[in-house]
């Protein structure tokens, strides 16, 4: 009997640890900061539909514009057609996913606080309520300015 335990004992140490290595390496891969591996684009861009992610075919064109420009026209695409809620949400989901556009999210938040008093023809406060702290509440001083 002490034999037995000592065999699974030994079996355990020797599996354990390949084990753990291995699942918290998978884990890791999985984490928003990794970069996106061929499998995660492919299934992205077959979900939606024509290969275009995250236009419709009523959003205007974009090529050859600036990065930031292309998701300003997003942005105020966004909002005109939906809330100044899912259009932070594009935003700060841009954000995680595009790090290099993080130096326009004020501006960006900002113009978009604008362009809500603009919706909601001046009222504030109605702009206002979908202040979320995306890019250190640049959204609600566009909402105030």
């Amino acid at each position: 009997m002490k034999q037995l335990l000592r065999r699974i004992g030994q079996t355990v140490a020797l599996t354990l640890p390949v084990i753990l290595v291995t699942t918290g390496t998978l884990a890791v891969t999985r984490v928003p900061w990794a970069p996106p591996t061929g499998l995660d684009q492919q299934v992205v861009a077959a979900s939606s539909g024509d290969g275009s992610i995250g236009r419709t075919s009523t959003t205007p064109n974009t090529q050859g514009l600036a990065p930031q420009d292309a998701l300003r026209v997003d942005l105020m695409e966004e909002l005109k057609n939906h809330n100044p809620g899912t259009a932070l949400d594009l935003l700060e989901r841009t954000m995680r996913e595009k790090p290099s556009l993080t130096p326009y999210c004020s501006e960006l938040a900002s113009e978009l606080g604008r362009a809500a008093v603009h919706k909601y023809q001046g009222d504030v406060q109605r702009a206002r309520s979908f202040a979320r702290p995306v890019c250190d509440g640049s959204f609600a001083a566009g909402v105030v300015n």
